[in-house]
């Protein structure tokens, strides 16, 4: 099939436009692939949706490998499924909500789990129906507070998601190998460069969770990843726990006057200064017990103070605090709740006062305290002593004070211990392209999903998810396969198989291109075809690096001797050979 550039619904820019951050964004919108409707939400052209219906089929002819079916469910849901999974109220602000005319609650789907459930209890009712696996590719919503770098984190994306039905454990393990499998097979088609990670599964809930991470400079998320295999979001990172330490010779601690060391870098120099029994090097905000005060907003709104303990030389990681405290909402402690909590003294909190709680007793803030994991018994900290100007040193964990449990909030930094003593651990950042989660019975338990297994008793069915941000595939491929000039995509999924340029006045460059069109379409292949008669050489030519389908053809100064260009636009290489050898090759 040919497709005529000046017959095709297209506009190329110049300029890269004014609100694009990524190069993926610039060059899809350069290229006419798509356009910006609203903050997050973009019309596709006819050169997007061609990429984007390659990307699809290589998903829909992997899903059939791996024996799903397709279905397609509306994006306008009702209320009811989600309030009874509780994601109504977990969701939060990235709903979309909104009512009918009667009043009814809906909502614009972020995904599907609810649905699916749904419909195969209203289908299924025995273990001889099992396994299923269902899935589809359609648009979901989320309303994101920032939406950014083009299709990599928009408001509407289109997702596959599909979705296993077992009535064992170990049918789970196989159905949720398959799909993890055919992840695999789906991102080495697309040419893409992936790492598996062990994830969190937030408000999706489940046990086992991994991610697929495209390795990229633009990519929000970060990930560790050791030399001896093991890698993880940092979310999902552990902390190695330390053994205990023996504390039967520890001095009891001691008071010290500190003005003016409301911070640990100011505390480390007044500490070196006047705490006797440094180490080596000197004290070291390692030997500080950092405490940071924490506010959690729960669901149904209650408001709640938290303290944490964590070594000094360590920060709160905010991404790594929503999972610990979710489905709470996370943010630093305000000047009011300090106000309303006098027995917080700012800058010199602590876990252990002299006048106020000892082991087994309540905080002596009062507050509920918990502590990283590396804060294990026996250890000796100087850190605050909840009196204004007054710290204290020889601290220690399980004799002068306690928790109420631990927490993973701690930044992960370069040189961590992999938590399954593969090495150290590199940070870098990456994008989410898929995802896939063992559910578990969550879902069905809530709504009620279950079958007749071979004894006939009804048993829960349990359930596997797994999902591919396609359109941010797209966005994904367009950031590794391209270059200053324009796109270059792979072959696997270019709107076209060849891209013919005719340049010049004469007849001939035309009479040579619709001979070469005629055997390329002979063939099969997909042709696009500039045949604008009126358009310099050099828009034709920068046009085609634009538009990155990866073989061009030329027809120009040589069309009088029946000899064209051949253009390999992923490699730069150039090459004259007559009509008959270009179609050889291209078909080939």
């Amino acid at each position: 099939m040919v497709t005529r550039l000046s017959k095709l619904f297209v506009r190329t820019l110049r300029e890269d436009p004014a609100e694009a951050e990524v190069r993926s964004h610039k060059l899809l919108v350069r290229a006419g692939y798509i356009r910006r409707q609203a903050a997050g939400i973009f019309a596709w052209l006819p050169l997007g949706l061609r990429v984007r219906a390659n990307i699809e089929r290589i998903i829909r002819e992997e899903m059939a490998e791996a024996g799903a079916q397709e279905v397609h469910f509306p994006a306008l849901m009702p209320r009811e499924p989600y309030e009874a999974t509780g994601r109504w109220e977990e969701y939060g602000d990235l709903l979309f909500r909104l009512q009918d005319r009667k009043g009814g609650d809906y909502l614009l789907a972020p995904t599907h789990e609810e649905a699916f459930t749904l419909l195969v209890k209203d289908l299924y009712t025995s273990y001889k129906d099992l396994p299923l696996t269902i899935y589809q590719i359609q648009d979901k919503y989320r309303d994101e507070a920032r939406p950014r770098a083009g299709l990599l984190r928009g408001r509407e994306f289109t997702m596959k998601d599909a979705y296993s039905f077992d009535y064992t454990d170990e049918g789970q393990d196989a159905s949720y190998e398959a799909q993890r499998d055919a992840y695999e097979r789906i991102f080495q088609r697309l040419g893409m460069e992936y790492v598996i990670v062990k994830a969190d599964a937030g408000a999706m809930g489940g046990s086992r969770s991994e991610e697929f991470l495209h390795p990229t400079p633009v990519g929000e998320d970060t990930f560790v990843r050791s030399p001896g295999g093991y890698a993880a979001n940092v979310e999902a990172y552990e902390t190695p726990v330390p053994d205990a330490i023996p504390y039967d010779d520890a001095p009891a601690p001691v008071v010290f006057d500190s003005p003016g060391t409301d911070t640990i870098d100011t505390l480390v120099a007044h500490a070196n200064a006047v705490v006797p029994g440094a180490p080596e090097g000197g004290w070291t905000a390692a030997h500080t017990l950092k405490n940071v005060v924490l506010a959690l907003t729960h669901l149904d709104g209650s408001r709640e103070l938290v303290v944490v303990g964590l070594p000094g030389d360590r920060s709160v990681d905010d991404k790594r605090a929503e999972v610990a405290f979710a489905p709470a909402e996370v943010e630093p402690a305000t000047a009011d709740d300090f106000e309303q909590n006098p027995l917080l003294v700012r800058g010199f909190i602590g876990p252990w006062s002299a006048e106020g709680a000892i082991l087994g007793e309540e905080s002596a803030t009062g507050i509920r305290y918990v502590l990283d994991p590396r804060v294990v018994e026996g250890t000796r900290w100087i850190t605050g002593a909840n009196a204004g100007d007054k710290h204290v040193h020889g601290l220690v964990a399980g004799r002068d004070f306690a928790s109420d449990g631990t927490v993973e909030v701690a930044n992960v930094v370069a040189g961590d211990p992999a938590p399954d003593g593969s090495g150290p651990v590199a940070l870098e950042r990456g994008m989410e392209i898929g995802h896939v989660f063992q559910l578990g019975r969550k879902y069905a338990e809530a709504l009620g999903l279950k079958v007749l297994d071979e004894n006939g008793k009804q048993v829960t069915v349990t359930m596997g998810s797994y999902g591919i941000g396609v359109t941010r595939i797209l966005a994904a491929i367009a950031e590794l396969f391209s270059d200053d000039r324009g796109l270059i995509w792979p072959e696997a999924i270019a709107p076209f198989d060849v891209h013919v340029v005719a340049t010049g006045k004469a007849q001939e460059a035309y009479d040579v291109a619709d001979e070469l069109i005629a055997g390329l379409e002979k063939a099969g292949r997909d042709v696009l075809f500039d045949d604008r008669p009126k358009v310099s050489p050099g828009v034709k030519f920068g046009d085609a690096e634009l538009l990155g389908v990866p073989q061009l053809v030329v027809a120009g100064r040589g069309a009088a001797d029946g000899i064209v260009e051949l253009w390999d636009r992923r490699t730069g290489e150039r090459e004259n050979v007559s009509v008959a050898e270009a179609i050889a090759r291209l078909t080939a």
